[in-house]
């Protein structure tokens, strides 16, 4: 066995994610025997199709099964017949906060070979990263419902902005802008509309700014950022924003590139004091699942974060390589993409490249 072994917890989750996961560890597996790993896939059931059996997405003692897993691969949650706010508070967001997620990482980019829905945008053009808040912020627990059934009726929703949170996220675009070629961030915003919270999150930008003077920032309130993000996506480098703003953003970007069936994610604990997790961002896509036909460099794409974030970049370039030779070169293209392939054969075709 290669002293570069790694327990995975391998969680496909529901729809699409039954499907993309079988390439993306393929596609593991073929890296595995070129750089020397070796990787034990723990396979999970947890999904909405064991709610429907048991009543719960993951056992009692799913986290701490996991805890001490090298990292965790997820495909998607959620499906018709299970509330969202079911599936995604009794499996994503648990393993998020229990393990103190906290940097949710997204990657934008065109690529060259790819259809863009934007008029004369040129591949390399449109390169970013959204860094988003993925423990607190607009997706926090505390509120309530009180009148229920009565014209009094009400609901109540708390946002959540520490200056450790906000702060330690901040930090983090700026560190990760600090390694790009233009060394910009980006802040995400609602101070004319939101009184408290996103004065606050101003505020602590401006703090964290100071402290790198060779970043050059820039913030748009959210509504004028999603129609520069159509319009001028080419000014952004690092984006940062709060966990529903990054929530928005993350599908939009990875959507004016063609198709957000490519775009990979990554939750991650930076002190490394518990797993961080790996997942696309298309969700489980319930319209198309079964069909063969879903796009798996999402989860492929995924996997090379977790490598990259395990120590092994080369590795992870490989595949990213791999990625970017199957769009520009090949016509294995699955339906989001223009194409006809479907998703084994995409998949086959990143493997083949490796």
């Amino acid at each position: 066995m290669s002293t570069n072994a790694y327990n995975i917890a391998v969680i496909a989750g529901d729809g699409i994610g039954k499907e993309v996961m079988p390439e993306a560890v393929k596609v593991l597996e073929a890296v595995a025997s070129k750089h020397d790993l070796d990787f034990k896939f723990d396979e999970k059931d947890w999904s909405c199709e064991r709610y429907h059996k048991t009543g719960a997405m993951m056992p009692e003692d799913g986290l701490a099964s996991i805890k001490e897993h090298d990292s965790i691969l997820l495909g998607a949650v959620g499906f018709p017949g299970v509330p969202d706010h079911i599936s995604l508070w009794g499996l994503l967001i648990p393993i998020r906060r229990d393990f103190n997620q906290y940097v949710n990482l997204r990657p934008v980019r065109l690529f060259e070979g790819m259809r863009c829905p934007l008029a004369g945008r040129e591949p390399g053009e449109i390169d970013m990263l959204i860094v988003r808040e993925n423990v607190e912020g607009e997706y926090s627990a505390i509120g309530g419902r009180q009148y229920e059934g009565t014209a009094q009726e009400m609901a109540v929703q708390q946002s959540i902005f520490t200056k450790k949170g906000t702060e330690r996220i901040m930090r983090y675009a700026f560190e990760a802008a600090k390694q790009r070629d233009r060394k910009q961030v980006t802040s995400a915003t609602k101070s004319n509309g939101i009184i408290h919270s996103m004065p606050y999150w101003d505020e602590r930008f401006e703090a964290i700014s100071a402290e790198y003077p060779d970043i050059t920032t820039d913030k748009f309130h959210i509504d004028i950022l999603t129609a520069h993000f159509v319009r001028n996506p080419h000014w952004f480098d690092v984006v940062v924003g709060s966990n529903l703003f990054g929530d928005i953003l993350s599908d939009l970007g990875p959507a004016v590139t063609g198709t957000i069936g490519i775009a990979p994610g990554a939750n991650i604990n930076p002190e490394r004091e518990f797993p961080s997790m790996f997942e696309p961002v298309h969700g489980s896509a319930p319209d198309i699942a079964g069909q063969g036909i879903c796009n798996p460099i999402g989860e492929i794409w995924s996997a090379a974060m977790m490598l990259e974030h395990l120590g092994h970049k080369e590795a992870a370039d490989d595949i990213v390589t791999a990625i970017e030779t199957v769009i520009r070169d090949s016509n294995v293209k699955t339906p989001d993409m223009g194409g006809k392939a479907n998703t084994r054969e995409l998949g086959q075709a990143v493997v083949d490249n490796l």
